[in-house]
């Protein structure tokens, strides 16, 4: 009897225990929380101990810094310094230099012609740059003559048309740049007139010698023959005229229109033939008239110019 009663407490006890739902999770879920916290220690425990052992490594092949492969900058500056150099040999360039210069992707070579030419190359540059600047001024030379040559024949080609053949011109030497001008008529009701008239003198022969850079430049123009006393004519046959200095001269004047303003000037300034004793003879030198035309220059642009305006020819 007692034995059937055990078996039947037992088989209850047994019952309730499956049948409760709730006694049966918490019995399972704690068994398994407890195993899984087990497990993560030991996972943990044996992961940490792997890592560390490998750093262990890590320090002993790389003593520059635990955790780094590359050695540390002040460890490794000193090793290289306490190392003697050879001197016997010549220092050589860096690997990563060296590397740089001869190796390298798109981007780096790009970057390297970007940077520009070397040394030699620069110095190629400059010489031929030197050599083409000598070139400018030959250049600009040939241009001015082409131009002032131009301007000169079609000045020949005006004086020739000229109906009332009031000049005329001759080359000297056939240089087209150097002129003698035969002022053949002046106003007939001059003093200056009755003078030519009365000594048979047919013309007043002036020189006219043109600069580079005619026509942006007056030329020199100076008296030859009668020898002439006033009328703006001084030593040595130069002529005071304000539109043959750089100051009043314009592009604009031709040859034709200076000399007859040259000529309104002679007879305004009450012009003579010089008739007197010895000095008639007496030739006029270019060198005194460009001296005397370099002081009255100078003379003029401090007081003024006084010489009749180019209306009055």
């Amino acid at each position: 009897m007692a034995t059937l009663l055990r078996k039947i407490g037992l088989i209850r006890l047994h019952n309730r225990d499956t049948e409760d739902p709730k006694h049966h999770h918490n019995h399972r879920g704690g068994g398994g929380g407890q195993q899984s916290a087990s497990l993560r220690g030991k996972g943990g425990a044996k992961s940490g101990g792997h890592k560390q052992q490998q750093q262990q490594q890590q320090q002993q092949q790389h003593p520059g810094g635990a955790g780094d492969a590359s050695p540390g900058p002040g460890k490794g500056k000193g090793k290289r310094a306490a190392e003697p150099a050879p001197r016997d040999k010549p220092p050589q360039p860096a690997a990563g230099a060296a590397g740089a210069a001869g190796a390298g992707g798109p981007r780096e070579r790009a970057a390297g012609a970007r940077a520009g030419p070397g040394p030699a190359a620069a110095a190629a540059a400059a010489a031929a740059a030197t050599a083409g600047g000598s070139l400018v001024p030959a250049a600009r030379q040939q241009h001015c003559t082409q131009v002032r040559s131009r301007r000169l024949m079609k000045e020949l080609q005006d004086i020739a048309r000229l109906s009332d053949r009031f000049i005329s011109v001759e080359l000297v030497d056939e240089s087209l740049f150097d002129w003698n001008v035969k002022l053949h008529q002046v106003d007939k009701d001059s003093v200056l007139w009755q003078d030519m008239k009365e000594t048979n003198t047919e013309f007043i022969l002036l020189n006219l010698t043109f600069p580079d850079n005619f026509p942006f430049s007056p030329p020199f123009m100076r008296v030859l023959s009668p020898r002439l006393e006033n009328g703006y004519v001084l030593d040595g046959g130069a002529i005071c005229m304000e539109l043959l200095t750089p100051r009043g001269w314009s592009s604009a004047y031709t040859v034709e229109a200076v000399m007859r303003q040259f000529a309104a000037s002679l007879v305004k300034g009450q012009g003579r033939i010089c008739r007197k004793a010895g000095k008639s003879k007496k030739s006029f030198s270019r060198k005194e008239a460009e001296a005397t035309f370099k002081s009255l220059v100078k003379t003029h642009e401090k007081y003024g110019w006084v010489t009749p305006p180019v209306s009055d020819g």
